[in-house]
């Protein structure tokens, strides 16, 4: 997109968008890749929209932020060492056609010099019309020795219970590197002196004020049980986030396929460990999380879209520009029938994929 193409003022009619916790009845203008205020444009511009785009009836809402996957359309970013940045824009490109805009991608547990080979190659990017934006996540055994340099580095997943956990978040949190709590069979005595595990955080009395604790799910139909999905909600929802997990199988009919060090199998529909009826994945696209989420709990509209948008954003410390339609957010967003199915994604403002059903011009 020229620097021409991008000053290019476009009016999105015929809508309903969600915007601070609300399905409003608005129009949504767009110019330089983010969302402006239209009255300024009327009162101090005094110019009328370039392009206007009838969304017949859709809902707009802001891209879906996936916060943890492991690939997926073949493409393994653990085992994909020797193209690493070839196959995350491949998933990237890709994952437009599920109304993903932006995405960690994740690096399951591996041998250091994996690592070594995978971290120094992935580079963040902005996205665009070749596909959604990244950020980086993964889970780790030590700092320095297992990792090296950290650059890359904006989420790490650990157990707090492990020895010298504490020391190792103190550092994380100085380098700005958000710590995500898993793969940990502590209680939560390690805590506030109770015992109901890490869930019982969602609930305590003694998280700091103004502090939202955020959780990932993954309400793909096989993972989650409908009645845990409606205790989560119900328990604790401003901070839950809806998050695929999805493999390298995702988008791909059945089969095998390599994730990490071990293989995965594909049969109806469903990942397992190669030759056991062990679940190691999840193969959902996040529109058909946001649809069953929304489904199985009873949530509102708000609710199920903000769980894949707001509050990944949020997670991420990027809320002022991505998972928002606030002014000044970058316009990255997808169309939705009444159903939440997906009809289009559009990246900086510009349409990056289309179903049949969307209009686009």
């Amino acid at each position: 997109m020229s620097r021409e193409d991008q000053q290019i003022l476009k009016q999105f009619y015929n809508c309903c968008i969600l915007r601070d916790g609300k399905i409003l009845n608005e129009d949504l203008w767009v110019r330089d890749g983010k969302i402006v205020d239209p009255e300024k444009i009327f009162y101090d511009e005094k110019i009328k929209p370039h392009v206007r785009i009838d969304c017949n009836g859709a809902l707009i809402s802001p891209g879906y932020i996936d916060l943890q996957i492991n690939g997926g359309f073949g493409v393994d970013f653990t085992h994909n060492i020797n193209n690493v940045q070839e196959g995350i824009n491949k998933v990237a490109k890709r994952l437009l056609e599920f109304g993903v805009t932006s995405f960690c991608p994740t690096l399951v547990t591996s041998p250091s010099e994996t690592y070594h080979k995978i971290l120094p190659n992935i580079k963040k990017t902005k996205g665009g019309k070749h596909g959604a934006a990244f950020d980086i996540m993964y889970g780790f055994k030590s700092l320095t020795d297992m990792y090296g340099s950290l650059e890359n580095v904006c989420l790490v997943t650990l157990a707090p219970e492990l020895p010298n956990a504490q020391s190792v978040i103190t550092e994380l949190c100085k380098r700005n590197i958000i710590v995500s709590l898993g793969h940990s069979v502590a209680n939560l005595k390690e805590f506030h002196h109770r015992d109901p595990g890490l869930v019982g955080l969602l609930t305590s009395d003694q998280v700091y004020p103004g502090k939202t604790i955020h959780y990932g799910i993954i309400a793909d139909g096989i993972h989650t049980h409908p009645a845990a999905l409606r205790i989560a909600h119900r328990t604790h929802p401003k901070g839950l986030v809806l998050v695929t997990d999805a493999l390298s199988a995702l988008g791909l009919q059945e089969g095998v396929y390599q994730l990490g060090q071990l293989k995965i199998e594909m049969r109806s529909g469903h990942a397992y460990i190669a030759g056991t009826n062990t679940l190691c994945g999840s193969t959902a696209e996040m529109s058909k999380c946001v649809r069953h989420f929304k489904e199985v709990t009873g949530c509102s509209i708000v609710e199920a879209l903000e769980a894949a948008t707001l509050h990944p954003a949020t997670t991420l410390g990027i809320e002022k520009t991505k998972g928002v339609l606030n002014y000044g957010a970058d316009a990255d967003i997808v169309m939705l029938n009444k159903d939440l199915e997906l009809l289009s994604t559009w990246i900086s403002g510009e349409c990056v994929h289309c179903n049949y059903k969307c209009n686009c011009q």
